[in-house]
């Protein structure tokens, strides 16, 4: 009998299937599978540019590693009786339709009333992948680390996005759900 902590292969398979999926439904809506530009890079580090989001990783990487650590502590407190596998396919599942929402035109748009992202146009379909793989990251990360380091790491996080590119996991989500003129002053370059 397997033991609920390992993560077993018919586990990565569900895995791999939902980010496969994943990757289809955003193709069938017209998302780019790579930056426009035509070019493929490791790390894209410019904010206010028609290259965020097209690329491996980015600032708003972080916020994904974030999100795996929320979805495993709160999968923790909710369904702990459950395998880790069963639990790590579910927000794997949440990450993807998040993904999926996220370059809807409506989210797209809100992103581009409500934020600075004025030229955003939503995700390349190699970014919102790589987003999820960096959910998953966060995820088993907060399985193996102990719960004050990944709290820890989280915060540092976030500081860090929240000085370099005056954005973050909060910020953004704030930003999203109820803009407020202060912050979106801010975030352009503001005092």
């Amino acid at each position: 009998m397997a033991s609920s902590t390992a993560i077993r292969r018919e586990h990565w398979l569900r895995v791999l299937a939902i980010i496969a999926l994943a990757a289809v439904i955003l193709w069938l809506m017209g998302r780019t599978p790579i930056c426009r530009c035509g070019t493929i890079k490791l790390w894209h580090g410019v904010v206010a540019s028609s290259q965020n989001s097209q690329h491996i990783a980015g600032w708003y990487s972080f916020s994904h590693i974030i999100h795996g650590s929320i979805f495993y502590g709160l999968l923790w407190l909710v369904a702990k009786k459950k395998p880790v596998g069963w639990r790590l396919v579910l927000a794997t599942a949440v990450e993807a339709l998040w993904e999926v929402a996220e370059n809807s035109p409506a989210i797209i748009n809100r992103y581009r009333s409500a934020t600075i992202a004025l030229d955003y146009y939503g995700d390349s379909i190699i970014n919102s992948v790589s987003d999820i793989g960096f959910m998953i990251l966060g995820f088993m990360l907060a399985r193996r680390l102990p719960v004050a380091t990944t709290i820890i790491l989280a915060l540092v996080m976030e500081l860090v996005t929240l000085i370099v590119i005056r954005d973050n996991l909060t910020l953004n989500v704030l930003m999203l759900l109820w803009p407020l003129k202060a912050v979106r002053h801010w975030q352009a370059g503001g005092l």
